[in-house]
């Protein structure tokens, strides 16, 4: 993909940091807090913190796994329910010590928020209002449960102090954890406007191919190099941009340089007859004037608009449907066409689908990945396949990566495929040298 986003994204390793930064403080609690009752022979309690440091563990190994909803699921849900616990059973106040275990509870908000940043609002803002609810009600009262487990107050008064501190320094790290990022950010957005300016932006090509080894044209991805840091990857740079707007002169920049290449490659007769596929921002999309922008790239390039195809994600069509299809109807009276990228992934539903002039539909890699191991990702793109062809729409298959996958999809009525299996992104000259081969070599074999 060109203009998306990847699993490795600022915002997931921000989400990891978050969470091992969780596991370590649930871990450590769950162990001095298990010596220190182990040692007044205080069972109950002491059950309840190994539960407390298991969990850490378990969130740890779900976070390694990249099962970062998972691991955010069972952290937040496991401390609510001890917090309240120890809220209202163990950690009864008095005059001799207030209670003190309510303070985890901002720690656990604030950690929902930056969780939680791309989820509904209504998901956000409900967890986080009932963590601070809860934190209002228990700071507020001395309700409590009268039970012969209630803590000492000789016991109590140490653990104020240690549970204050434990809750300030997880407070302390996940506040780290935002200011890092809003640094890291803005030093990335000052030096991707200076990027621009000196040209450290380029494209790079990847072959789409039939099940007989022909090549049927390219996606142009984008990519950065870094003066300093070198090549960076879209995943790291794209969601800033769509936030500072930047996105806007980057898809201009990747338009005008993808019309020009196609007019280079116009020119060479085994290349003259590709189409090149473009991915437009549902930011850059959405101006109003962007039909206009299409047409005067087009003009001033010379490019033939019937080689050129833009990919447009799901979730931009959960926006104004009547505009999207008005615009795309324009540039398709032009000659340009449409693919509809990362399907299955978003939002679309089959009365979007019906609606849109689209051409071709691309099944994600995040289902070709597992085609072979996994049935519901099977099913899916088996789904896919059955669909696109049910509608008239070609279906390209992204993310191959190996033979078994390619006889999968080719078994199941797939034949344009587009992967590792065939080619890398390559820079425009060894793309024309990998065309040039393929066209040459007799009976082409894929891999």
């Amino acid at each position: 993909m060109g203009l998306s986003t990847n699993t490795l994204d600022q915002h997931h390793r921000r989400v990891r940091r978050m969470l091992f930064t969780g596991a370590a403080l649930m871990v450590s609690i769950g162990a001095v807090w298990s010596v220190f009752f182990v040692l007044r022979g205080v069972w109950s309690i002491v059950a309840i913190e190994l539960g407390m440091l298991s969990l850490g563990v378990a969130v740890a190994y779900l976070t390694v796994k990249q099962r970062t909803r998972l691991a955010f699921a069972l952290m937040a849900g496991g401390i609510y329910t001890m917090l309240c616990v120890f809220s209202f059973v163990f950690d009864i106040p008095d005059s001799v010590a207030p209670r003190s275990t309510h303070h985890y509870f901002l720690v656990l908000a604030l950690a929902s928020m930056l969780v939680l940043r791309d989820e509904s609002p209504w998901i956000r803002n409900t967890v986080v209002g009932v963590l601070f609810l809860t934190y209002v009600v228990v700071a507020s009262t001395v309700w409590g449960l009268s039970t012969p487990y209630r803590i000492p107050d000789e016991i109590r008064i140490s653990g104020t102090w240690t549970n204050t501190a434990f809750a300030m320094l997880g407070l302390y790290a996940l506040v780290h954890i935002m200011v890092t990022d809003v640094a890291e950010s803005s030093r990335l957005e000052i030096d991707m406007r200076k990027g621009i300016n000196r040209e450290e932006f380029f494209l790079v090509y990847q072959a789409q191919v039939t099940s007989e080894g022909r090549v049927l044209g390219a996606e142009a991805l984008l990519r950065w190099k870094h003066p300093q840091q070198g090549l960076i990857s879209p995943g790291e740079f794209i969601d800033l941009a769509e936030q500072t707007g930047l996105i806007i002169p980057l898809g201009a920049w990747v338009l005008r340089t993808a019309c020009v290449q196609l007019v280079t490659w116009s020119q060479m007769p085994e290349l003259a007859q590709l189409n090149l596929s473009v991915n437009v921002s549902a930011r850059q999309f959405h101006q109003k004037d962007f039909v206009d922008q299409v047409q005067a790239v087009l003009q001033r390039t010379g490019a033939n608009p019937q080689r050129l195809k833009l990919e447009l994600t799901e979730s931009m069509l959960v926006q104004d449907m009547d505009d999207i299809v008005h615009k795309m109807e324009a540039l398709r009276a032009i000659g340009v066409s449409f693919s509809l990228d990362d399907f299955g992934t978003g939002y679309s539903s089959l009365n979007y689908l019906k609606r849109l002039p689209l051409e071709q539909i691309k099944i994600d890699q995040s289902f070709v990945r597992d085609v072979l191991a996994d049935p519901n990702d099977a099913a899916i793109a088996n789904t896919i396949i059955t669909l696109g062809k049910s509608l008239g729409f070609a279906v390209v298959a992204e993310g191959v990566e190996t033979q078994g996958q390619r006889d999968f999809l080719l078994e199941h009525d797939c034949h344009i495929f587009q992967g590792y299996l065939f080619s890398r992104p390559i820079p425009s000259p060894e793309f024309v040298a990998f065309v040039r081969a393929a066209q040459s070599s007799a009976g082409f074999a894929v891999g």
